[in-house]
């Protein structure tokens, strides 16, 4: 039989109390106008719904966040939040459509907002530099899709989406869309996400040369000569950061329009973030996602269904 499924999941009463209590921790509900906590009052007359008197207007949990003003109901969001997170290649449109019993462009919509929710902002996440002293930091590129309008040529890959990926060994993952790759497009997104101190391990491509003078080490494996490991030198881990978000965009989401990529890439770099290996379970990475919805609101006006086959 299949497993029942969590009352937040099934009952908007309490979907909206799961939300409420990450939303606002301390028990007190905040003004999402006014941030005010002490003159808070809650309205019978309607689940939910709360009464400021220091700006005297009315708010709910959801007000300000991804979930404003969505006519989707609020269980089926914190479904769809949760099988988003705890898919490793993702879900597609198509399929979350299926299972939550909404249309494919809600389904869609849906995923692009908790993929915002996923951003480094979203959770007032600081972007500080990575590694340090006595750290390793893989950094390595890939190319994956086609550029509009752009057909394969015989050689190279700039009709693809270059895409970087920083690593640090035991640590997090940051991966970055970059309409242009060139060697100082390289060395402006090293410069600015990985500490000085740290010892910086890529292969052999000419996108960081002279790093080494100014990263604590710089060393490289040749895979043209089918070297991938030599003492703690390699990219393994950024491989398999890749081969992960490879098989997803592939199997999984099929397509991507270069100006969602980057969300796409947020949302792998979350679910290696907050992996099991660091002791974060599936519920565990579905809850730190909402946290992240405040002050995330996306309003497409028009979905083209033959443009977005994810």
């Amino acid at each position: 039989m299949p497993k029942k499924l969590p009352a937040r999941f099934t009952d908007e009463t309490a979907a909206r109390k799961h939300l409420e209590a990450i939303q606002w921790p301390d028990g007190k509900p905040v003004c999402p106008h006014c941030n005010a906590m002490e003159r808070a009052s809650r309205i019978t007359t309607r689940e939910g719904l709360w009464f400021c008197g220091a700006c005297r207007v009315q708010y709910t949990v959801t007000v300000g966040t991804v979930f404003e003003r969505s006519k989707v109901p609020l269980h089926t969001w914190l479904y769809a939040t949760y099988l988003l997170c705890s898919s490793k290649k993702g879900i597609s449109s198509l399929q979350l459509s299926r299972m939550l019993g909404v249309t494919y462009k809600t389904a869609w919509f849906m995923t692009h907002r908790i993929r915002e929710a996923m951003t480094p902002s979203a959770l007032g996440q600081k972007m500080n530099p990575m590694g340090g002293q006595g750290k390793i930091v893989e950094a390595d590129e890939t190319y994956v899709g086609r550029k509009k309008g752009r057909t394969a040529p015989k050689g190279g890959a700039g009709h693809k989406h270059a895409v970087v990926a920083l690593v640090e060994r035991g640590g997090e993952v940051r991966s970055f869309y970059t309409p242009m790759l060139r060697q100082r497009d390289m060395r402006k997104v090293l410069h600015t996400h990985v500490a000085p101190d740290t010892k910086l391990r890529t292969d052999e491509s000419t996108l960081y040369f002279g790093e080494k003078n100014y990263f604590a080490s710089h060393e490289s494996v040749n895979h043209s000569k089918e070297e991938y490991v030599r003492g703690d030198a390699s990219t393994n881990t950024a491989e398999g950061v890749f081969s992960i978000f490879k098989r997803g965009m592939i199997g999984t989401y099929q397509h991507c329009g270069e100006q969602h990529l980057q969300r796409y890439l947020n949302e792998f770099d979350f679910r290696y973030n907050n992996r099991i290996k660091l002791g974060i379970t599936d519920d565990m990475r579905a809850d730190k996602a909402l946290e992240g919805i405040g002050g995330k609101r996306l309003t497409y006006r028009r979905i083209n269904a033959k443009q977005h086959v994810s």
